[in-house]
């Protein structure tokens, strides 16, 4: 049986890797690790020279770009809104996500939020490339989580048939709709 310990990184396209490294240490303060660079994709042999570079995330985990110099010119799922795929990243309170929705939007950087989930408070902004960013701070109670985990499975299950929103954990963004 496959035992999973943890993601060891999630890999994204970048216009320009340097960029990339540079905004990423500029903005959210991540640590450079680690640049490879072949001429050949090492799984598939194809020649495709591609820069590839990775960043600290904190505790473990890393967050990766590769530069494809001589691929088409990095696009978008036309079909898909820009707010639903993105990177999220957790800070620890609070404070510390007002702190960084300043100092971002001090840095010439669109926030959006601070946004009430129920369970976690995010703030939404894009980096260089496009790709959609949160910082998030959890602030759940264990009674909430359990709560969730419970009705789960009759959400899928009533959303696999109808198509709309199930209303067992519509709590979660009461707020929000006021």
């Amino acid at each position: 049986m496959i035992n999973i310990q943890q993601i060891h990184h999630v890999a994204y396209r970048c216009n320009d890797a340097k960029e990339t490294v540079e905004w990423y240490q500029d903005n959210l303060n991540m640590e450079f690790l680690v640049a490879i660079a072949e001429d050949k994709v090492p799984s598939t042999k194809a020649p495709d020279p591609y820069m590839h570079v990775f960043l600290d995330a904190g505790q473990g985990n890393i967050l990766a770009f590769f530069e494809l110099p001589n691929s088409p010119a990095m696009g978008k799922d036309p079909n898909t809104p820009e707010w639903v795929q993105h990177i999220a990243f957790e800070v620890e309170n609070r404070d510390d996500l007002l702190a960084a929705k300043e100092e971002l939007e001090a840095k010439g950087i669109d926030v959006i939020g601070v946004v009430n989930h129920g369970i976690i408070h995010s703030i939404y902004f894009f980096d260089p490339n496009g790709h959609r960013l949160e910082l998030t701070y959890r602030d759940a109670t264990e009674e909430q989580l359990k709560e969730l985990k419970r009705v789960a499975p009759e959400m899928v299950a009533e959303w696999s048939i109808t198509k709309r929103a199930p209303k067992h954990a519509a709590w979660l963004h009461s707020e929000e709709f006021e």
